[in-house]
């Protein structure tokens, strides 16, 4: 299994962040792998499949790009650059970062992402890497940007998620969540995937934990190694957080905004949370959760310093009624 050793000093420093770079990644190796996890992503494949299998179809060097840069096992590494940590805006830095990789380490990374015999067409080429970038600048443009505000509100909604387990239970409930095969050993070890790759010493450098909408995840760090990075897929009950949109009479009764934050109720939630995916105000949120708290069609419990919210059976009798048509 793939391990890495860490010291005290690199779980202190570590931290959880926001990045372009990570989203437009994701998104593209879910339009790569179009497999989709909840009905939002199936939503989402449907609207956007047609034009990036059109572009592959007039560019058959960079499908075949694909096809060996996301292995089996493990992605080149030029391709998932390591996001910079320092700010959200790290696209460009990103695209720059790949096509400034030499033809000579694009061909070394497929042939690890993709063992045997390189294509002939990938072989002979020395614009690989422009390629990938180019096509991952226009997955950010044309299918992740239009959503982002919303993406970004889900992808908040899960670090606070994390960091309250992180408060509660310590780095092993935090870390138990964020992937399958992810988890804690103890005695400094990480365990980060179920591969047998040789364990990995990053003491000393910056670890960074980055949610992404779709359900993607990997692993990367920057030579020389620095920094170290998780990628892992928002939990799914956030990440599917479009699915729970009011019906239409719902929202006449109680008006769209509160009908909005009944409908996100049904994993429990704060009110942090509840404000980082709807978008509303802190004060208006908690509005809303008074009036249906003092209607029964929610309940609260507290959880350590956080108070959670999540609807009572009135509550899922009243959307359910409502989304039957009754």
């Amino acid at each position: 299994m793939g391990v890495w050793q860490v010291d005290a000093d690199t779980l202190a420093g570590s931290r959880f962040v926001v990045s372009r770079l990570a989203e437009a990644t994701a998104s593209l190796r879910k339009l790569a792998d179009p497999v989709a996890a909840h009905p939002g992503e199936r939503r989402w494949l449907d609207a956007h499949l047609p034009g990036y299998r059109a572009r592959l179809a007039a560019e058959p060097a960079t499908a075949l790009l694909l096809d060996t840069a996301f292995g089996a096992r493990w992605i080149a590494d030029f391709m998932t650059p390591t996001p910079d940590g320092a700010r959200e805006d790290d696209l460009a830095d990103g695209l720059a970062r790949i096509r400034a990789t030499p033809p000579e380490a694009v061909r070394a990374d497929l042939a690890v992402s993709s063992p045997g015999r390189l294509p002939d067409a990938l072989a002979r080429a020395d614009d690989l890497a422009e390629r990938a970038a180019t096509l991952l600048a226009w997955v950010w443009r044309e299918t992740v940007l239009p959503e982002w505000p919303r993406r970004r509100r889900v992808i908040e909604a899960d670090v606070l998620a994390r960091t309250r387990e992180l408060t509660r239970g310590g780095w092993a409930a935090a870390f138990g969540g964020m992937r399958p095969t992810m988890g804690w050993l103890g005695e400094g070890r990480l365990r980060i995937n179920a591969h047998d790759y040789p364990p990995r010493d990053i003491s000393g450098t910056r670890l960074l934990f980055v949610p992404v909408t779709p359900q993607q995840g990997w692993v990367s760090w920057r030579d020389p190694a620095d920094r170290y990075a998780v990628v892992y897929p928002c939990a799914g009950a956030l990440a599917d957080a479009d699915r729970t949109v009011p019906p239409d009479g719902l929202a006449a009764l109680l008006g769209t905004a509160r009908a909005q934050v009944l409908a996100l109720l049904e994993h429990p939630l704060t009110t942090t949370q509840l404000v980082a995916l709807t978008g509303q105000g802190l004060g208006s949120v908690g509005r809303h959760l008074k009036v249906l708290h003092g209607a029964r069609l929610v309940a609260r419990r507290r959880a350590g310093r956080s108070v959670l919210y999540f609807r009572t059976p009135t509550g899922d009798a009243l959307l359910t009624a409502q989304r039957d048509g009754r």
